[in-house]
């Protein structure tokens, strides 16, 4: 991706990728008869997963905008417990306000981003449930948070879901901030090795590992001792905990060579998706 949006503030495509994404999960609610269906591997119902974006989308309006709000510790567990915590005094659970309110607090998180754009203050990092980052990161968090809660959306009502090629590369800027953040210590303890992940037609990074310390880089490593190529919605869905490894390797839809290519299947188990 090169290139930036019209007012400075975000990669090029951004913008429209998180207005977009917003109206696609508002078109999925508003055709909900019965918003209590249960969302499938969650324990949460439509309802629910709708609140909690629109809740999240608000949330990070406001961080976007530079004011400072607590949400957990960045662990998971404590962001499931600030989740549970948040729609326990959230009480809205009807499929129109929801949708309405998940595009309004998108549009105003980007709103803010390109006024601190416009004010010279997007520079500045700003503080997030999983740490300090950047509001272009911001937004790439906002779009691949959408994405992740708008597939199960879609599963759950069994329409279409709105995660593509385009998409994918647009919340990688988020995915390898966060992956050092999101990683198992004990999974990743005393382990040594460095991956190219390579997705089908796209983008390409490095992770290397060393006794535990987590290196994200552009750049893949020179000697890699595993590169796995991966078509990118598949990426993306196992980056989030949505889908298997092994299927998606039996599937065709993960390939993977190099010094130690059985290291393929271990790679999404040393992080912890929040």
């Amino acid at each position: 991706m090169t290139g930036r949006d019209a007012r400075g503030a975000l990669p090029a495509g951004l913008a429209d990728a998180v207005r977009a994404t917003a109206e696609e999960i508002a078109a999925v609610l508003r055709g909900a008869a019965d918003t209590s269906v249960p969302v499938p591997g969650s324990q949460w119902t439509v309802g629910e997963a709708a609140a909690h974006l629109a809740q999240a989308n608000e949330l990070m309006a406001e961080l976007a905008a530079g004011r400072e709000r607590r949400y957990g510790d960045g662990t998971p567990q404590s962001l499931a417990a600030a989740n549970e915590q948040a729609l326990a005094g959230f009480e809205e659970r009807a499929a129109e306000p929801l949708a309405g309110m998940i595009v309004a607090h998108a549009d105003a998180c980007l709103t803010a981003v390109e006024r601190s754009a416009a004010d010279g203050t997007a520079a500045g990092d700003v503080a997030t449930p999983l740490g300090p980052m950047s509001r272009a990161v911001l937004a790439s968090y906002l779009l691949t948070h959408m994405l992740g809660h708008g597939y199960d959306l879609a599963r759950a009502l069994r329409r279409r879901h709105m995660v593509d090629r385009e998409r994918v590369e647009l919340s990688l800027p988020f995915l390898m901030t966060v992956m050092p953040r999101v990683t198992d210590a004990t999974a990743t303890a005393r382990l040594g090795a460095g991956y190219t992940i390579r997705l089908w037609g796209g983008s390409r990074f490095g992770v290397t590992f060393t006794d535990g310390a987590v290196t994200v880089t552009s750049r893949p490593p020179v000697r890699p001792d595993c590169t796995i190529l991966i078509e990118p919605v598949t990426f993306f869905l196992m980056a989030l905990g949505r889908t298997d490894p092994y299927g998606a390797m039996a599937r065709g839809r993960v390939l993977a060579w190099g010094r130690r290519p059985w290291l393929a299947p271990r790679f999404p188990a040393l992080f912890k998706a929040p």
